[in-house]
């Protein structure tokens, strides 16, 4: 079978294509393999909305479900036992990209609770027991970029737990998710740990900067003044520049003597992964979060029309991550020109993301429950 070109260039430029979709039907018809062989796809990643979407669709999931609810299991485990059936299967299908990236690619992600968001001590425990009930070395599991999320991601990865961390919208947080990485990668050596074997990615979700903002900026830009200008120079730039910032961040992090350290135990950088890629503004193409998002050494986790779409009419045109530095730098000074505050801005979003998740969850749980009932009526 042959890569589609536009999306084997994508990859010749440093870019690791993911798909940000998991479902039991499309993993049994072979869509996954046809990702990997066609489309470039080196990795996967899931979410309780993901799912959700996934159990509702068909009934794919049906005979399984109504065997767990004959166990007399609840919604939650019956959710959970489905959910991982489908990750290792996906882990399997990736194991060859996997073994053949050295270990840095193949990775299927799995997250905690959202409902333990705030929770440090049960993210911690939650982390080591998913990592070790998936018991294949290219799963990631997801812990969110929270306050009380870093120190489990910290004490995760020294636990020799892969994590995505998911959830990253502002530079500040993204500093402290390095430095939660790090000390874990350290604290793990200190004890004697192996570190080699640890990968890890930093996901920023892009696109819901600019579905924020755009609103804002449309208001003012249209208001007439002194600010109509800057704000109409702004439409759709913030989730780009501020992705840019991120990976100019990460060249600064890691380097130098603290990295190197670390590096000479076969460590892995903590790899920039850009999230929430599809386009939620039909005035802008539906591929600029992939196309001006082109950087070595970072990862691109796509839904599947996003991914059809690159291959479709998707360019390459060059390490795009770096052009326009200049204005990235200057994103947070005009928006505060403006009256954004860009604390306020991360805030808000990280806040939206973490309810938006427990919602889906709950909605998810809420279906199973229903097709529980059903099956031991």
């Amino acid at each position: 079978m042959m890569t589609n070109p536009r999306l084997a260039a994508l990859s010749d430029a440093g870019v690791a294509v993911w798909a940000d979709s998991i479902a039991r039907r499309w993993l049994e018809e072979g869509e996954l393999h046809r990702l990997r062989d066609e489309r470039a796809v080196v990795g996967v990643t899931s979410n309780p909305t993901i799912f959700e979407q996934a159990m509702r669709d068909g009934d794919a999931y049906a005979a399984a479900l109504a065997d767990l609810a004959r166990e007399g299991l609840n919604a939650r485990t019956i959710f959970e036992r489905l959910a991982l059936e489908d990750i290792r299967t996906a882990t399997g299908v990736l194991a060859d990209v996997y073994d053949a990236s050295g270990r840095r690619d193949g990775y299927v992600s799995y997250e905690v609770a959202p409902d333990l968001a705030r929770d440090t001590d049960a993210t911690i425990a939650e982390a080591s027991r998913l990592f070790a009930a998936v018991d294949r070395p290219n799963v990631m599991i997801k812990i969110p970029a929270t306050v009380e999320g870093l120190p489990a991601i910290r004490a995760a990865i020294a636990a020799g737990v892969n994590v995505n961390v998911t959830l990253i919208f502002s530079i500040e947080r993204y500093r402290a998710v390095t430095e939660a990485y790090l000390a874990g990668l350290e604290d793990r050596l200190a004890a004697g740990g192996d570190v080699a074997s640890i990968a890890s990615v930093a996901s920023f979700f892009v696109s819901r900067v600019d579905t924020l903002l755009d609103p804002r900026l449309e208001e003012l830009a249209a208001g007439g003044g002194a600010e109509a200008s800057l704000a109409s120079s702004r439409l759709g730039t913030a989730a780009i520049d501020n992705a840019k910032l991120a990976y100019a961040a990460s060249e600064e992090i890691f380097a130098g003597p603290r990295w190197e350290a670390l590096a000479a135990h076969g460590a892995q950088p903590q790899r920039c992964l850009w999230a929430s890629t599809s386009t939620k503004n039909p005035d802008y193409r539906d591929v600029v979060y992939c196309e001006e998002l082109i950087g070595r050494g970072t990862v691109n986790t796509m839904p599947l029309a996003t991914i059809e779409a690159f291959a479709d009419h998707g360019e390459v045109r060059g390490q795009t991550i770096v052009e326009d530095r200049e204005r990235a730098e200057r994103l947070w000074t005009d928006l505060a020109e403006l009256g954004i505050d860009e604390a306020k801005v991360a805030d808000d979003l990280e806040a939206d993301g973490v309810s938006k998740f427990a919602a889906s969850f709950e909605d998810l749980l809420a279906v199973i429950e229903e097709q529980r009932a059903a099956a031991v009526d």
